[in-house]
């Protein structure tokens, strides 16, 4: 029966990769890779690089389809996310009916973990329900970039007794949730921590963390969060993207 492999390749260093995700890259024979333009060319040519770094045999295949493009202009987030995975799982159930033998393994290479704010699985299960294609498949974890983050600024993400609240920054624009003192946001174009009233919060962020790009900024967010708006609106203006991901800390006695 085919296989598929969903592999978390880290947070952009090459080094994050783990033992258990080189075992799995060598027994793949085509990589699945989505084409996300010109502007995000970085993100397929470290997943190359991976390849070419830990697979021993070359015999392998790459293939790239184009990535659908999300509509971003509709005012229903989820009803457009719906239908940007059901474009994305048509492409995939094409890619593995084509290009995957019945005895072969496929692999998707998924940027930090395959678990966390990555849709690689819930089109998998699409695919699974529809029935059309037979296949197993895999999950190899990953390091997120909420693990590198709090490994680069040498902190733990969770204080003794306390939650750790994990959200987007969709959210976060809506206001911190109550009685949680440390909330790691991910996904925040808008950069809106801007809108937070509390003056004493701490922030710890960093973009392409891991990575020759990495920046990083530390302290008070009253103090940062300028800053960190135009190191962000700088960095995205010269490489075309951006991943950023920042953990809010309020103060122990709050």
């Amino acid at each position: 029966m085919r296989k598929v492999f969903v592999i978390g390749i880290g947070a952009g260093n090459p080094d994050y990769v783990t033992v258990q995700a080189i075992n799995a890259l060598n027994k793949v024979d085509v990589f699945f890779v989505m084409d996300k333009g010109s502007d995000k060319e970085d993100l397929v040519r470290v997943r190359k690089e991976i390849c070419d770094r830990y697979i021993k045999d070359k015999s392998y295949r790459t293939v790239e389809a184009a990535d659908p493009p999300r509509d971003r202009t509709s005012s229903s987030y989820e009803s457009t996310v719906e239908k940007w995975h059901e474009q994305r799982a048509d492409i995939y159930e094409q890619l593995i009916a084509q290009e995957l033998g019945d005895e072969d393994c496929g692999a998707f290479l998924v940027w930090g973990d395959p678990s966390l704010y990555d849709s690689t699985l819930r089109i998998i299960d699409r695919i699974v329900a529809r029935g059309v294609i037979a296949f197993d498949y895999e999950v190899i974890p990953g390091i997120s970039s909420i693990q590198a983050l709090a490994a680069r600024h040498r902190i733990a993400l969770n204080r003794i007794g306390k939650s750790i609240h994990i959200t987007t920054g969709r959210k976060i624009a809506e206001g911190l949730p109550n009685n949680i003192d440390d909330v790691v946001v991910m996904l925040d174009a808008d950069c809106s921590f801007k809108n937070l009233p509390d003056s004493e919060i701490d922030i710890y962020w960093g973009a392409y963390i891991g990575t020759e790009d990495e920046i990083l900024a530390s302290g008070k967010l009253r103090e940062l969060m300028h800053d960190i708006e135009t190191m962000r609106a700088e960095a995205r203006l010269r490489k075309g993207w951006i991943m950023d991901t920042y953990l809010l800390r309020k103060p122990a006695d709050q």
